[in-house]
């Protein structure tokens, strides 16, 4: 018989991959061009040619050293990953950012969901705290309950869906460890503004004082690099000496598959070494070891590799303006490839199995711990994102929304 823990696991299982794998046989149904599937947030675009190019290069120089080449390049390293790649990505942070990392304080993850899992073995104890503002990614829940902990949601302000200080302040207790933040945020598209950031800084300090902890803030990025409109990428170093970076190259390269990323322990935090000593460890006894060998490899020569915002950009605004147009209420994103739409309806489920009917798929907000909203991620092509709004017009109708 499996775990209790399982079992309740697979009761909550993912609302979005259940959508995708339902996606899948809708489109083998009806034809994938009158299927209009905003589930899940995997890249559109192609990974950069660099990325290709570093792949074929690595192989090359690999061969030509014979056998011993092949095996530095595919066997095992530091747990941490290999230092020559963690020195390259601590430069060009500390270029583009301002920081003053070395190899030293960065460890390579299976992607940001690895790093995430690494950072609460090292940091929780059963019985611990993490603090969420709503709405989530539904996983950091799994991940802290993983390590016994328990997650506390904290309220965003419903107008702008910035975080609420205020609530935040009423959350903490003496068993609060960490604060998660996720700017470009998923599922909303908002970036949390440098106000709001020094003021959860300022109330973290507060209470770290007041309760005689220390409370780590884990800045959750893989969106860092998919902003519009002249706005800057981020680094929340800057705001708070507890900061921990976990940093994923699935969006920024449109590499999911591949489970690369890394976190960032800046020499401020509290017990800095340890923490990047118990995340080596934790990288190696949770079972990944270490970082796939030869995409580490790849992606420290395509740092400077950028996300085609501009095709996200174009499918953001024609989605917003197509939904606001038909009279649907929707957060205007900043970043990210996420569109938060404002359900007619109170149960936003029903209205998602509404919008089955016109073979739209779309993701709960109770998903996200934040009932009465959907989610659509425009990383599909211009041509799902313009087929499907006559399909959102006549959903409008069914609810008697009024065109703007």
């Amino acid at each position: 018989m499996i775990s209790k823990r399982i079992q309740k696991a697979m009761e909550g299982n993912s609302a979005i991959r259940a959508m995708f794998v339902e996606g899948k046989a809708m489109a083998a149904k009806y034809g994938a061009e009158h299927v209009y599937d905003f589930s899940l947030g995997n890249p559109a675009t192609p990974a950069p040619a660099a990325v290709n190019d570093a792949i074929r290069e690595l192989l090359a120089e690999a061969d030509a050293a014979g056998p011993a080449g092949s095996l530095a390049l595919h066997g095992y390293m530091e747990n941490s990953g290999y230092g020559e790649v963690r020195a390259a990505i601590a430069e060009n942070l500390n270029r583009r950012f301002r920081t003053t990392f070395d190899a030293h304080n960065l460890i390579m993850t299976v992607g940001a969901a690895g790093g995430l899992n690494i950072i609460f073995k090292t940091i929780l104890d059963p019985g611990d705290e993490v603090i969420v503002f709503a709405p989530f990614f539904g996983e950091y829940r799994q991940y802290a309950a993983n390590f016994g902990a328990s997650l506390v949601v904290a309220a965003s302000d419903p107008d702008t869906f910035q975080p609420d200080a205020d609530e935040l302040a009423k959350k903490i207790t003496p068993r609060t460890k960490a604060l998660i933040v996720n700017t470009p945020n998923n599922p909303t598209g908002v970036i949390y503004r440098p106000d709001t950031m020094r003021r959860i800084a300022e109330i973290l300090e507060q209470k770290q004082r007041e309760y005689g902890t220390d409370i780590y803030l884990v800045s959750d990025e893989p969106y860092r690099e998919l902003v519009y409109d002249g706005k800057k990428e981020d680094f929340l170093t800057a705001y708070y000496a507890n900061t921990i970076v976990g940093y994923s190259f699935s969006k920024s390269l449109s590499l999911p598959g591949e489970r690369i990323g890394y976190v960032a322990v800046p020499d401020e935090a509290a017990d800095a070494e340890d923490l990047i000593r118990g995340m080596e460890i934790s990288n190696r006894t949770l079972g990944f070891v270490n970082a796939p060998s030869l995409i580490q490899k790849a992606v420290a020569r395509c740092l400077d590799e950028k996300p085609d915002v501009a095709f996200y950009d174009e499918n953001r605004r024609m989605l917003y303006e197509g939904l606001t147009k038909s009279g649907f209420t929707c957060i205007r994103p900043d970043g990210a490839f996420y569109l938060w739409v404002k359900s007619p309806v109170s149960d936003e489920k029903a209205f998602v199995e509404e919008g089955k009917k016109l073979r739209i798929l779309m993701v709960p907000g109770s998903s996200f711990g934040c009932p009465g909203y959907v989610r659509l991620a425009y990383c599909v092509s211009h041509e799902t994102v313009r087929h499907s709004l006559p399909a959102f017009e006549e959903l409008a109708k069914v609810y008697g929304l009024q065109k703007g």
